[in-house]
């Protein structure tokens, strides 16, 4: 029985401790200062050897203006814990509060001198200095730390401390310096350096960073520098250049071609088939890995199928392939490539359905039979049989719950009972939705929900919203030309309708598709005329001011409409491309 209680008593001497360093901080941090100090007295009494209390105390002191008791403690501890070295650095802020230069200036050397000493402490004095926002003593204690201990290795901490005095130049080379030591570092690094870059090659930070490193790979070559080069040029979205760097790494390494992999499948997906062709030819012409192969054929294929008008001459390619390695389960990618192109393409989704039925035969993988799977219900949806796709989708989202693929699937679900007209099943499985890992599908279900929301309000037979979804349903056919005729009847019998700014918007976006540019600048105009206030005012203008850049080529007009977006609408995510594209075309020099 004594023993319970002696564990029940600690137990709740433990919780109490915890509680008053908790409310401690809190106060610390609302800059309630004296109601802090009187529990980091408490504490300190209790845990005189803890460095985070007897800090927190003496910062109180300070910001109470008590610098007198704040010397007493300091010195008290000096003298119960004279290794504790860091101390010497806050005696001499403390002395610098009071404005005695001098002195502190005695003591900052004095704490830097110690680390001649004791190496070991260099880490712990320098983390004082940079507390206390003395980044360039804190610099020296590092790098003399370092000097001293050549195992010993700051430069992250090193580059943080160039980062909080504005010293970017510094910085990066600091992180470089992590990097080139040890290469472990290198993602993390391009995370932090990330921050810092944008799209714009002239981007003055680009321009210092493109130079330190081309810099380093002159006076010591080394893959590191490729790597981080071809890093630049991705972001910069100079995919080419991003290649050079890849294929100079391989031809050095002549390993696998996973980086070249990737680089190709960024710039597919960023519409710059010319690159993505060339990474994907290289990985077939290099490698021997025939599942490496099939996936740049595949690709290449998909490239073929966005840029070559003879539709013909692509779909005889793709069954050539296909007789070439055959309708196995390694070729399912190829086989769900060759259904969409079947479906949206050729619109023969009769064929494309066949063909993914037979693929599910020969197909044991679960994660792939749910590719095949989320395709077999396009190509159904494609052909107006939205029960049998629903039944595909659902299948999906049963076998692999909380999967990104049973979550692809359930927005597949979604939209499809939106194209049906059943709003209320929609927005059920929308809400699920919102919160899914996947940041692409959240955002598409909180917009389509909005979507709905919106349009539906007032409006109990939901007409409206009915031909919308029937429109929508055309463009995800890819028939866009009965799109735009559908939408015209929308926009004639519901003007007015809070619907009538998304039917010009979706009719101006099919317009660029096909072509029709002076229609989808009228589309836009009228969206920026209707409302001011209206959520897709921005989208708006920074699409109109696209379309005069890069299809009417009407570069002063295209100017006054990205000026626009900066000015009336600074909350835009379009703000940095609009203010990049600005200054480009008004000639400045962005270094």
């Amino acid at each position: 029985m004594k023993q319970l209680l002696l564990h029940f008593f600690l137990l709740f001497a433990v919780l109490s401790f915890s509680q008053e360093a908790k409310l401690a901080n809190d106060y610390f941090n609302k800059g309630e200062y004296e109601k802090a100090l009187s529990y980091y007295q408490q504490l300190q009494e209790k845990q005189p050897y803890n460095t985070t209390y007897t800090k927190r105390l003496i910062s109180c002191f300070q910001k109470l203006e008590q610098f007198e008791k704040a010397e007493i403690l300091i010195l008290k501890q000096q003298k119960k814990f004279p290794k504790q070295n860091y101390l010497w650095v806050e005696l001499g802020y403390n002395y610098q509060l009071l404005k005695q230069e001098n002195k502190a200036q005695q003591y900052y050397q004095k704490a830097l001198s110690v680390i001649d000493k004791q190496p070991n402490t260099g880490a712990s004095i320098a983390r004082a200095f940079a507390a206390n926002l003395l980044f360039d003593d804190a610099l020296k204690a590092y790098q003399k730390t370092m000097k001293l201990n050549p195992k010993a290795n700051y430069n992250l901490q090193i580059a943080g401390l160039y980062g909080d005095k504005g010293d970017i130049e510094g910085m990066f080379a600091a992180y470089l310096n992590t990097a080139d030591r040890d290469k472990r570092y290198t993602n993390l690094i391009l995370r932090k350096i990330g921050a810092y870059i944008t799209d714009d090659p002239q981007n003055k930070y680009n321009v210092m960073l493109k130079k330190e490193v081309l810099q380093r790979s002159q006076s010591h070559p080394n893959d590191l520098w490729n790597q981080i080069l071809s890093w630049l040029f991705i972001q910069q979205k100079e995919y080419y250049k991003a290649l050079i760097q890849e294929k100079a790494l391989f031809a050095r390494q002549q390993e696998k071609t996973t980086r070249i992999k990737e680089l190709g499948v960024i710039s597919f997906q960023e519409k710059e088939y010319k690159t993505a062709q060339k990474c994907f030819d290289f990985i077939v012409e290099n490698t021997q890995d025939q599942e490496a192969v099939l996936f740049a054929k595949s690709y290449i294929l998909k490239i073929a199928s966005e840029t070559n008008p003879n539709l013909a001459e692509v779909e005889q390619q793709f069954k050539a392939v296909l007789a070439n390695f055959g309708k196995t389960a390694q070729t399912t990618p190829l086989q769900i490539a060759f259904a969409d192109f079947l479906t949206f393409k050729k619109k023969k989704p009769e064929e494309a359905i066949l063909l993914l039925k037979e693929t599910l035969k020969n197909t044991a993988n679960k994660f792939q039979k749910a590719a095949v799977k989320i395709q077999l219900g396009d190509a159904l949806l494609f052909s107006n049989k939205f029960n049998q796709a629903l039944i595909y989708y659902a299948q999906v989202q049963t076998a692999l719950r909380n999967h990104p693929l049973a979550q692809k699937a359930r927005y597949k679900v979604a939209q499809t009972s939106y194209f049906k007209g059943d709003f209320k099943w929609a927005q059920t499985q929308l809400k699920v939705l919102k919160g899914s890992t996947s940041q692409l599908i959240a955002n598409d279900a909180i917009d389509l929900s909005m979507h709905i929301s919106d349009n539906i309000a007032g409006d109990t037979l939901q007409v409206a919203l009915k031909h919308y979804a029937k429109a929508a349903l055309l463009a995800f056919q890819k028939k866009n030309k009965q799109a735009i005729y559908l939408l015209d009847t929308v926009l004639t019998k519901h003007k007015g309708h809070a619907i009538e700014d998304e039917a010009l918007f979706k009719q101006a976006k099919l317009y660029i598709k096909t072509q029709q540019y002076q229609k989808a600048e009228t589309n836009f105009l009228k969206i920026i005329a209707i409302n001011k206030e209206d959520i897709l005012v921005d989208d708006s203008i920074y699409l109109l001011a696209e379309l005069y850049k890069n299809q009417l080529k009407d570069l002063q007009k295209a100017s006054e409409y990205y000026e626009k977006l900066i000015f009336e609408f600074p909350s835009s995510i379009y703000l940095v491309s609009a203010r990049n594209n600005f200054r480009k075309l008004r000639g400045d020099i962005l270094n």
